[in-house]
């Protein structure tokens, strides 16, 4: 959402993902999140969950 200057508030209203969960991806803070939120989100900007996700292991 960063790279292509969208407002958390527009992604929110156009996907119907929840604000603060949006939020909290873009913060990278987010704990858990739907899979049916993931789906929205890869179709509105056009990604895969790879492009958009990325695993880091706990140290």
């Amino acid at each position: 959402m960063g790279e292509r200057k969208l407002k958390i508030s527009d992604v929110a209203r156009d996907t119907g993902i929840n604000r603060g969960t949006l939020t909290r991806l873009y913060q990278e803070t987010v704990e858990r999140i739907e899979v049916d939120a993931i789906d929205r989100l890869c179709r509105y900007l056009g990604v895969t969950v790879a492009d958009l996700l990325e695993y880091q292991p706990e140290e």
